[in-house]
């Protein structure tokens, strides 16, 4: 297990990317901050990793519905050693996973070097699991794991096709890798083209393009071609998703990046027996976190593992996180906050 050596005395300063508001715009960077400027609460970790997710992207651009207040720090990841845990939880220099909850949305996030959240936010690190895996994996990693708990419950890969839509994002694409470890046979759904290469690397067994699913149409029904769907967009793409699964399959609900609405009947669910299951990543229980976490560690960590990401500094955030709004980064963006 990795260690810090970091005492609480030893913290005069630390950087943090910070976002602020000027008449109506947002802008980040840089900073030094200190401890101060933390809220007080139970367990301070020094962090050593963070990532980039679609709901830090939001935050950094003045998205009142993520983040209410500036300035502010966004990273709803982070993975460190612990620096001291007043609640007794926690020995000083154990590694510990911070995910969901407040953490980056009003809370100080893991774009800075240190954190201070309450200890019942924190997971210990599984044994045969770096830091540095915990954020390649990150909140992305912790929703698509969710979403195969459900899947494979309800599934066997001789059920047939699973599709899984916003194939290239940080969700989509640690789906795809994990059911096919599995020995699932996945349809990656994506309105990008360039990737579908990528995609059939990392395991699915057929590239569809997204336009094939994103029109309305007034057919209760469709034809059944997929015995279950792990979805990430929302929309349009989660109601023809619905409408297209065979009698009993199941589907999985986890973004709305396309639309949080749905424009459904009940037919699919009434006259196919079709299960919809929402995954909820920022509130779940710490006991099925636990079990997540650990089955990252081990029998869930993809084959392709180490192309799923890249790496970037701190001082390389701002630009990211424009990237990301504009739809321009595929797999996972891991922040070495000690680089």
């Amino acid at each position: 297990m990795q260690t810090g050596s970091e005492s609480l005395m030893d913290v005069l300063s630390f950087k943090s990317y910070v976002v602020e508001e000027h008449e109506g715009k947002y802008s980040g960077e840089v900073k030094k901050r200190t401890l101060d400027d933390l809220p007080e609460d139970e367990l301070l970790v020094k962090v050593h990793y963070s990532s980039l997710n679609y709901k830090d992207a939001l935050s950094a651009s003045g998205n009142k519905g993520v983040t209410k207040k500036y300035p502010h720090t966004p990273g709803v990841d982070a993975v460190g050693t612990v620096v001291h845990d007043f609640s007794g939880r926690f020995q000083e220099h154990e590694a510990v996973i911070v995910t969901g909850y407040d953490l980056g949305m009003n809370t100080p996030g893991g774009f800075g070097q240190y954190i201070r959240v309450p200890s019942s936010w924190a997971v210990r690190l599984p044994d045969g699991m770096t830091m540095q895996d915990a954020m390649i994996f990150g909140t992305a990693g912790l929703t698509a794991g969710l979403a195969l708990l459900k899947i494979t419950e309800a599934l066997k890969p001789e059920d047939g096709r699973i599709a899984v839509s916003g194939a290239s994002g940080g969700v989509g694409t640690m789906c795809i890798a994990m059911l096919a470890k599995l020995g699932y046979s996945v349809a990656a759904v994506s309105s990008k083209e360039q990737e579908r290469e990528f995609l059939l690397t990392l395991g699915a067994c057929e590239f569809l393009p997204r336009s094939d699913f994103d029109k309305e149409s007034s057919s209760p029904l469709l034809k059944g071609e997929f015995s279950g769907v792990i979805d990430t967009v929302g929309g349009a793409v989660l109601s023809t998703l619905i409408r297209s699964v065979k009698p009993l399959g199941t589907v999985v609900a986890c973004g709305n990046a396309l639309s949080p609405k749905l424009e459904l009947t009940v037919y699919p669910f009434i006259l196919r027996g079709i299960s919809l299951i929402g995954i909820d990543s920022q509130h779940c229980p710490m006991s099925v976190r636990e079990t997540v976490w650990d089955r990252l560690a081990y029998q869930w960590k993809p084959e392709v593992f180490e192309t799923l990401y890249r790496e970037i500094t701190l001082d390389e955030i701002g630009d990211t996180i424009d990237l990301m709004l504009k739809a321009k980064i595929k797999g996972r963006t891991l922040l070495n906050l000690n680089a």
